[in-house]
């Protein structure tokens, strides 16, 4: 069962909340589920709270919405989780863990924003789950299928860790960073993972879908993103993002932003405040 400590702090701060076995990292900002929607906000595959920047301020002020970010076990200041991580560490992150999470955070009415691992994440949950809560889905950089150039980017890498300063760069914002970086680098390099293809999730995502990515991804080409619009049967936005690689809100902040900010008006409801128990499922 997941723990009552969570406490949610409009004005923004870190807190921590139990859920999927493991204590989480927690940011919130802006006004709490109840009053406002929410968005939830999915880190990539070494991030964590911190690493959104002022993204989750910025957005809230933005929307009005208020917003809820966590680092996964083995990220941030969360709990470290057991090693190696298994192949399909994301399906289970969607289906077991963000489920209780969302309870656990009063989660009632919002949208599901991931990056990278974490817009798979989003993705997975939404077809796979199906929440009545979540009333859209943002995908920046998603993955739902292994390619060759994104393989040779995070073998890369790893070269970069051993050998350069990225373990350095990491250890900033991340209590266990070898476990954190080998939880994500050795799963996506094992042979294995060459077979991982969540595209059939998208078939059962009934809610509306934006997504975002770099037109200079080095993980992903545009099939990733086009393959959304290929199979969910929603309606389903792309933007891809001139002069812009990986991580287009923090790349392109100012259009990211605004891009999200429309995508949410245009929802049934726009950015309607509820009223308590008016959405619970």
């Amino acid at each position: 069962m997941a723990s009552q400590i969570f406490r949610w702090d409009e004005a923004g701060t870190a807190g921590q909340v139990q859920a999927g076995g493991a204590m989480l990292e927690t940011y919130t900002v802006g006004p709490p589920p109840g009053i406002a929607p929410t968005l939830v906000l999915l880190h990539e595959g070494l991030g964590c709270t911190k690493l959104w920047r002022d993204f989750p301020r910025q957005i809230s002020a933005d929307t009005g919405y208020g917003v809820f970010a966590y680092s996964r076990a083995g990220y941030g200041a969360s709990d470290p989780c057991p090693l190696p991580r298994p192949l399909d560490y994301m399906t289970r992150e969607a289906v077991a863990v963000l489920p209780e999470l969302l309870d656990a955070v009063g989660f009632r009415d919002g949208v599901l924003i991931g990056h990278s691992d974490g817009a798979s994440i989003a993705a997975i949950h939404a077809g796979v789950q199906r929440d009545r809560r979540v009333r859209g889905v943002v995908l920046m950089a998603p993955h739902f299928f292994t390619e060759t150039m994104g393989i040779d980017a995070i073998a890369q890498a790893r070269t970069a860790y051993a050998d350069g300063d990225l373990r350095a760069r990491l250890g900033k914002y991340h209590a266990h960073v070898d476990a954190a970086f080998r939880g994500w680098n050795d799963a996506w390099l094992d042979p294995g993972f060459e077979q991982w293809d969540i595209r059939s999730v998208l078939d059962g995502v009934s809610v509306p879908v934006l997504c975002l990515q770099g037109e200079s991804d080095e993980y992903g080409t545009r099939a990733q993103v086009e393959v959304v619009a290929e199979r969910a049967p929603v309606p389903v936005t792309i933007h891809m993002i001139p002069d812009c690689r990986h991580s287009p809100h923090l790349e392109a902040p100012e259009r990211v932003r605004a891009d999200i900010a429309a995508f949410l008006a245009g929802l049934p409801g726009g950015a309607t405040r509820s009223e308590p128990g008016e959405n619970d499922a």
